[in-house]
Order: structure tokens, then sequence, then C-alpha cells
């Protein structure tokens, strides 16, 4: 048989066995692989290029070495699982930079880290200035996190004792001009509610790019057309809107009427609806 099309033969036989060994290796963030890691991806990778070249000519020999790089690293994940001493022994353990606001010296050292490396790492995580950091741990990784001391972290509405809406994921309802289905009945919507959002925003189906709605209702569209502008979505502004509006309503015909008990009544209407709008401020206007 001819050179190329053995190599035809085995690229094409070893394409499709990576993809599925790559499937059981399981999904990995490659940003984020650890030495060990890499080092096993780049080995399965170089036996099977010198397989698919011809190189290893041995086909079984080659299937062999490549199913000990796959079948070792993944019982070793598997005993990690169930053990703190081999996944330590594996991927090794974080180790700590920064501690109470003082640079550990000999961690540097051991991570073979100089000064400025570790002020380049911590300006990359916004923090510019070290007297901020409380405390900063290489991950086994190589990726550092930092976590900044109390009086320099970012406010938050629980710092502020305020309550906020909580944030469902959006789903995608429109994806190069057509309506998906599946995202819309996962939010109990159908294609008529979607149209009749898109007709109140003067939008044509055709001229959405994409087109998400939140777990509050809101419909976001971007269009192709980038010349037009839409709307942004005001349902929840809306909704509190009309509640100050009657509110105010109440207010007024309390001041017009000169039945005392019907003054009253419209008072103590307006005093309930001031009450739903403080429940509801922080779900409707943040």
């Amino acid at each position: 048989m001819k050179d190329w099309i053995v190599i035809l033969l085995r690229s094409g036989s070893l394409f499709f066995l990576t993809l599925a060994l790559v499937r059981i290796i399981g999904k990995r963030n490659l940003s984020s692989l650890n030495p060990f890691n890499y080092v096993n991806y780049m080995v399965i990778a170089i036996i099977t290029a010198l397989i698919s070249v011809n190189v290893i000519k041995n086909f079984i020999l080659g299937l062999i070495a490549l199913a000990v790089w796959v079948v070792l690293p993944i019982a070793l994940d598997y005993l990690a699982i169930k053990s703190k001493w081999i996944h330590d022994l594996v991927n090794g353990k974080p180790t700590v930079l920064v501690k109470d606001g003082k640079v550990m010296e000999e961690n540097l050292i051991q991570v073979r880290y100089t000064g400025e490396e570790l002020l380049r790492e911590l300006r990359s995580k916004s923090a510019f200035n070290l007297a901020d950091v409380e405390f900063a741990v290489m991950e086994t990784t190589g990726d550092i996190n930092v976590l900044m001391k109390s009086d320099k972290k970012p406010v938050t509405p629980y710092d502020l004792g305020r309550k906020v809406s909580p944030r469902p994921e959006s789903q995608t309802v429109i994806l190069d001009g057509n309506i998906l289905n599946e995202p819309l009945s996962n939010l109990g919507l159908n294609q008529d509610w979607l149209k009749v959002q898109l007709e109140n925003i003067g939008v044509s189906p055709d001229n959405v790019f994409i087109g998400q709605v939140d777990g509050s209702g809101d419909l976001y569209v971007d269009l192709f057309d980038d010349s037009l502008e839409a709307p942004l979505p005001k349902v929840k502004q809306l909704i509190y809107a009309n509640l100050e509006k009657c509110q105010a309503d109440l207010t007024t015909f309390a001041l017009e009427t000169g039945d005392s008990q019907v003054k009253n009544m419209y008072i103590n209407n307006a005093n309930k609806i001031e009450q739903v709008k403080g429940k509801l401020e922080p779900f409707l206007l943040r």
C-alpha cells in the first residue's frame, strides 16, 4: 500500500479516536490547566502526530502508548477525588503569597517569583497598591487570586442593607432573525407574545440579530441595521410609574373630598401603595 494512503487512513482514524479520547478525559479549560495536565495533553498530541505520519510504524504499539497516557491520568483523577494526598501529589497545593497584608518572601522563592512579577500579577487583578491587599494565593494552575482589605472592597447592596432583585439567566429567543421556540417555552412564553413585544417597539423579527428575554420578562434586541436604535425595555419602570400615579391620584382625591370618611379611605389606600412601592422598589428599579 502506498505511503500516502497509509497516512490518510491513519490520520482519519486517529482524528476520530482523538476526538473520542478528549471527550473521555473530560472538559478542561486550557487556560487553567495545571502543569501535569498540560504535559499530558502535549504527550497525547505528540504520540498521535507520530502515529499519524507513520514515524511510529507499528500502529498497535502506538495505540498502546496512547492508551497509557489516557488511562493513567483518568485513573489518577479518580483517585484524586477519593484521596486528598493523591490530589495534592498530582495537582500540587495552592501557595500563599500575601497573608494579612504581608508578602511571604519564602513562598515567593518557592514558586520562583520576583517581587516585580508579584506586583504585575496583582495589577492584573486591579490591585495597584500592595497596601490594599489582604490575601493573595497562587493556585495550582498558576493563577493568582487576590482578596482586598475590607475597607478597599467595592460596596455591595448587602453592605448597604439593601435588597436587590435576583438575576435569572436570560434566554436567547431570536438568533440571526430566527425565532427559537425552546427558550421561549422555558420562560412560559410563545411566539405570539414575542411578536406583540416586537410590534410595540416597531421592529420586525427579520431585522433582529439577537433577541434576549430576562427573568423579568424584558425583551432586549440587537438589530442587523446598526443605524437604528431599538428602545430599551422599560416594563419594570412602567409598573413602578403606574404605582406612583395611583398613589398620587389617591392623595389628590383625599385633598379634594370633603367627606372625612372617604378622605381617610383614600389616605389609607395611598399609604398601602407606599408600602407596596417600598417592597417592590429593589426589584423594579435596581
